[in-house]
């Protein structure tokens, strides 16, 4: 179990998904007792040793001895390679290493979307460039893996709705995209992909959230489409609530909620008139 010592990895600390990993590179020992330090604390001896904006993009490690200062997929294979040695062959290989760096810039663009902190933007937090392409990736992710667990869901509860298929889940998903950029493009422009970033995390949440049910299902344990129906209100009734929190959190008017319910009413008005 070897530890890298003399060694400092600059983690967000209002990123949640980066607190928790960094915080188990200490607990595990993969990293000394000093390994790690937040952005909004970076002493002044590491501070004149980075490339700040390329830090809020990548997270960065510093050799406290050398001065070296790793970025990125560099940073994450130096930790687990030391830990793990026989690992290094594969970060070696160039096709791993294309794959991984696509996945971290997934992730890292993304991740104010995905686990968003208490403050939009504010001064001096660890806040990624603004992408639009991976943005829009991710958003075209979420839709895809929401409506996929939607078209399943819907088959539980047949006495209420009419059966669906992907096409349709797709079709209303997209729907909302497209009604909620109308939205939220007259309420505050600047913002619109970062809400939709962030709408779209609550979809795909919501949809993780109703799997418990479809292996229920699967397994035969409930045969009850009222219960598959609750389960599925529960599930809304969460998302409007974190819906709304989000919505404080980017600056936008609570109207965004409205209209987020709003357009679910109008596909259920919709999907009854087609039972």
């Amino acid at each position: 179990m070897k530890t890298l010592h003399n060694h400092t990895i600059i983690y967000d600390d209002e990123c949640p998904m980066c607190n928790l990993y960094t915080r188990g590179f200490i607990k595990t020992k993969m990293l000394d007792e000093n390994g790690r330090v937040a952005f909004s604390k970076i002493p002044d001896q590491l501070r004149t040793q980075l490339d700040h904006q390329r830090a809020c993009n990548e997270i960065a490690l510093v050799n406290r001895e050398t001065g070296k200062v790793l970025y990125g997929v560099d940073s994450m294979f130096t930790v687990v390679g030391h830990r793990y040695p026989f690992l290094k062959p594969l970060f070696a290989l160039k096709p791993f290493r294309w794959f991984i760096e696509k996945l971290y810039a997934f992730i890292s663009y993304n991740r104010k979307v995905i686990a968003p902190g208490n403050t939009f933007e504010s001064k001096g937090s660890c806040t990624p460039d603004y992408h639009p392409t991976w943005r829009w990736i991710y958003i075209a992710f979420a839709w895809v893996v929401t409506s996929i667990i939607l078209t399943y869901y819907a088959k539980l509860v047949t006495d209420f709705l009419p059966a669906g298929n992907f096409g349709r889940e797709f079709i209303i998903c997209g729907g909302q995209i497209a009604f909620q950029s109308i939205t939220v493009y007259c309420l505050r422009r600047e913002r619109l992909l970062h809400y939709l970033g962030n709408m779209m995390t609550i979809s795909l949440a919501g949809s993780f959230l109703l799997i418990p049910g479809l292996v229920m299902a699967q397994l035969a344990l409930v045969h009850s489409p009222t219960l598959y129906l609750v389960w599925f209100i529960g599930v809304v009734g969460l998302m409007f609530l974190e819906h709304l929190r989000r919505v404080r959190y980017l600056g936008i008017h609570w109207s965004a909620s409205v209209s987020w319910v709003v357009y679910r009413f109008i596909v259920l008005i919709i999907l009854f008139w087609l039972l």
